[in-house]
């Protein structure tokens, strides 16, 4: 029984991002309110920058927006030959008037 506690209350990163998600989709969705000695008035831009906040976080957490570094760098070399195509498209766009 000691085992499952220690497990369950180990500071995991999904841990960390599931408990700041739906802190931040509560704040969402509550928006102006008053608990004793803490006042939270997000106004409505930042309801909405707390509602994606709060989803992007419940999202890592679960494991649908965790990027692997292999992605990653697949994602790094294509953005940059992207670049570098377009780069040298625009050169010759340049240099033919």
């Amino acid at each position: 029984m000691r085992h499952l506690n220690r497990r369950m209350t180990d500071l995991t990163p999904n841990n960390t991002f599931l408990i700041v998600g739906i802190v931040f989709v509560t704040i969402a969705v509550i928006g102006q309110s008053k608990l004793a000695f803490i006042e939270i008035n997000p106004g409505c831009f930042g309801r909405l920058l707390a509602l994606l906040i709060g989803i992007s976080s419940l999202l890592y957490a679960l494991g649908l927006l965790n990027i692997s570094t292999g992605t990653f760098d697949l994602l790094r070399t294509s953005l940059t030959e992207q670049i570098k195509r377009s780069i040298s498209s625009i050169n010759e766009l340049l240099q033919g008037s």
